[in-house]
């Protein structure tokens, strides 16, 4: 078998050979120079930000109430202009937080599934393709700033790297101001941060550089508030979330007078080490408890409170200062240069808060139970805000100034972006795009559930419904609408549902052992050959400085994300004669010489994608007599084929062809666009229709195929399919379709669509 990966970093070569399959082979994304339609996205990721920190989901009313608050004026305004998601998700510790973000895989998939020593040498593998990678490869200009926390040494004095393949610069970001080591993070005064471009070659193109405000003292240029960077009493060696902020703001500046001559856009992440712990670090600088100044009370406060809250208040202004950037990007006070409307911004932590007096004094975790490191609520759920003028108004299918209750996780974030810069997402991951509801229009695809693990156990959340296997095998089930602070197991009363998200909760694999996580495989077999023969696998190994990680060379399995794609002329098949399974299965043909690549299931021979199948332009599915399945969905793209009988326990996304030769059944939803066509054999008077589960959306062409003729005489019918709800129409002229040269009329009632006599 090939080794898959065998290296201890990845050349740029891979990664734009990975990248540009990923995108091409599924959509391609339209790389053009000025595009106005694909926003700019600006992200502000804060780190230890309990739920209850911000405005509406509750300091508002502590203020309302005479009490003493936390002041958010900056993020407070992003919820007013946008969404508050008042069920949005991270992890529950930093790293897997930040694979997760990036990777789009939940713990129960992303490699760094928990806080673990070596984590900073192995988090983010050379295949996992993160929003760098995916952005920049859609023709963003992209920037990271903050705590990366993987890919160098903890050393505070002369750290070094230590994984090139991990690094935010092997992964998409052109412009990097970050800290790569999490032990590092734990101070805001290191003395050197990893800045790229590099100005010489250097490992990873980064380069250390001093952390210092020497470059921006100049008040004209850049606000004084609320760094003080100019004051007398400012250290020499800076707080290290000023000089991340700082090199944001420049980037938004520049990027966004950019975006006014070219139209190029550009993805911004500002991810601030505040307001994790040391706490006292931030009474080293000068007036840094200056937003409370006005407040009597502020000094009634624990020492620990105190300087919680003036990190709080200090990241605000600092994302306060920014989001003027975007309102004036040249800095001239001028604001006929703003580029605020068409970009999206989005504001969230990476887990609950810790436990400390300001959980008491001041509510930040909003009452919710646990706290950063626990399964429960208070510490997985966090902040999340989304702005976007053009989109989010008052009139908007979310409505600016309102709470959304809809979950959003974290992993959600990847191919929302993708999907707005016009790419499809990496295959196989758990995220799910939501810019159909920020647009207002399209496909909202589904998620049914969403996995968390914690030190006390794993949790799985659906709908209102959350289920916590704890470490000893306890069983908590809570309904979250009407007892969020989980207060109240009702497990005993509901042992059908408990049994039901279990097998869900084990399937999502949080239960294996540490360093567990998806891998990667390609066809490697040639014309005919069978895919369940491991031989026509590629291996993988994820491996650096001679320390193997992870391998994976045996046969087909649920952890898989595999691709079956074709290069060359000649149509080329693979055979499965034996069950198959895997996370996510791509097939693909090649574009070039427009071959066909099929994939021909044995008779009998069922076929699970987990996450998803996708099947690329001139690519073939073909079932025959068994079932094909996916907890989510079944992509059929332009130029693609799903053909056979059988059944389907998947939703169907058809921009193809769909050929239904037999009885078949499909066990979800049916969704055609108008690119689509779904070609029905239809012979003999015992034919049975075809019989969809769920939503039948129709669009598109219908085509009938048969061996003879219907025959139907006036008032005589035939069932075509059935569904649970008929939504539109085919797009057949008149409502008429052909068979044999027999003209029938397409009739729709609310559950069927029959074909009778004109």
């Amino acid at each position: 078998m090939i080794q898959s990966n065998a290296l201890v970093h990845r050349p740029a070569s891979f990664l734009l050979i990975l990248v540009a399959f990923a995108i091409t082979a599924w959509g391609p994304a339209k790389l053009r120079a000025a595009d106005a339609a694909r926003p700019n996205i600006l992200y502000f990721y804060v780190d230890d930000m309990g739920w209850g920190s911000i405005g509406p989901n509750g300091q508002a009313r502590r203020k309302a109430a005479g009490e003493i608050y936390v002041k958010t004026p900056s993020i407070d305004k992003l919820a007013r202009e946008g969404i508050n998601f008042t069920r949005g998700y991270g992890c529950h510790v930093c790293s897997p937080a930040r694979s997760s973000q990036q990777t789009g895989f939940h713990q129960g998939h992303t490699f760094a599934d928990r806080n673990d020593p070596n984590n900073a040498k192995k988090a983010i593998r050379a295949e996992d393709i993160t929003m760098g990678d995916a952005l920049s490869a859609a023709g963003y200009v992209t920037g990271y700033w903050g705590k990366w926390g993987y890919g160098g040494s903890k050393a505070m004095a002369s750290p070094v790297i230590e994984n090139v393949q991990t690094l935010p610069t092997s992964h998409g970001y052109q412009h990097v101001l970050a800290e790569l080591h999490h032990v590092r993070a734990h101070t805001f005064f290191q003395p050197t941060l990893w800045h790229a471009p590099a100005k010489t070659d250097s490992a990873g193109g980064l380069a250390l550089v001093a952390n210092s405000m020497a470059a921006y003292r100049d008040g004209d240029v850049y606000p004084q508030t609320p760094a003080g960077q100019s004051h007398v009493d400012y250290p020499q060696t800076a707080y290290c979330d000023d000089s991340y902020a700082l090199a944001t703001l420049d980037f938004v500046r520049r990027q966004g007078m950019n975006y006014n001559e070219s139209g190029q856009p550009f993805f911004g992440l500002f991810a601030a080490q505040i307001p994790h712990a040391p706490f006292d670090e931030i009474a080293q600088l000068p007036q840094w408890d200056h937003a409370y100044a006005d407040d009597p009370r502020f000094g009634s406060l624990a020492n620990t409170s105190q300087r919680w809250a003036a990190m709080v208040s200090r990241i605000d202004a600092h994302i306060g200062n920014i989001l003027a950037a975007l309102d004036d990007p040249n800095n001239d006070g001028d604001t006929s240069d703003s580029i605020a409307s068409n970009t999206l911004v989005v504001f969230q932590s990476d887990n609950g808060g810790p436990g400390g007096s300001y959980v008491g004094e001041l509510d930040a975790n909003g009452g919710l139970r646990g706290t950063k490191g626990k399964i429960y609520e208070g510490g997985i759920r966090v902040p999340l805000v989304v702005r976007w003028p053009d989109k989010i108004t008052p009139d908007s299918t979310l409505s600016a100034g309102s709470n959304s209750d809809r979950v959003l996780d974290v992993t959600d974030l990847l191919p929302t972006f993708c999907e707005l810069a016009g790419t499809d997402s990496p295959l196989g991951i758990d995220g799910v795009s939501i810019a159909p509801t920020l647009l207002g229009k399209g496909q909202q695809r589904g998620r049914e559930f969403i996995i968390h693990e914690a030190n006390d156990g794993q949790s799985i959340i659906r709908g209102d419904r959350k289920l916590i296997i704890g470490r000893r095998s306890t069983v908590e089930l809570y309904d979250l609408t009407n007892d969020p602070s989980e207060s109240n197991n009702i497990a005993a009363d509901n042992e059908a549902l408990v049994d039901e998200l279990k097998q869900l909760l084990e399937g999502e694999r949080v239960f294996e052992p540490r360093g567990f996580a998806n891998t990667y495989h390609r066809w490697t077999g040639d014309d005919g050959e069978d895919a369940s023969d491991v031989d026509n696998w590629s291996d993988y190994r994820y491996s650096n400085a001679g320390v193997t990680y992870l391998s994976d060379d045996g046969p087909p399995q649920m952890s898989w994300v595999a691709q079956i794609d074709h290069s060359g002329s000649g149509p080329q098949k693979v055979r499965a004669n034996s069950d198959l399974e895997f996370l996510a299965l791509q097939i693909q043909g090649d574009s070039k010489t427009q071959s066909r690549q099929t994939l021909a299931l044995g008779a009998g021979v069922n076929l699970m994608g987990r996450n998803e199948i996708r099947l690329g332009a001139h690519s073939v599915l073909s079932v025959n007599g068994g079932t094909v399945s996916s907890l989510r969905w079944i992509d059929v793209a332009p130029d693609a084929v799903l053909q056979g009988h059988g059944s389907i326990d998947a939703t169907i996304y058809n921009r193809g062809d769909m050929l239904v030769t037999g009885e078949i059944s499909i066990g979800k939803d049916f969704y055609q666009s108008p690119a689509g066509t779904l070609s029905i054999r239809f012979d003999g008077v015992d034919a049975r229709p075809l019989e969809i589960a769920g939503v039948a959306s129709l669009g598109g062409d219908l085509s009938l195929l048969a061996a003879k003729s219907l025959a139907l005489k006036p008032g005589q019918q035939r069932t075509l399919l059935t569904a649970n709800r008929i939504e539109g129409k085919f797009a057949n002229s008149g409502g008429v379709i052909e068979i044999n040269g027999e003209k029938y009329m397409l009739h729709y009632t609310r559950d069927s669509v029959v074909i009778c006599q004109e």
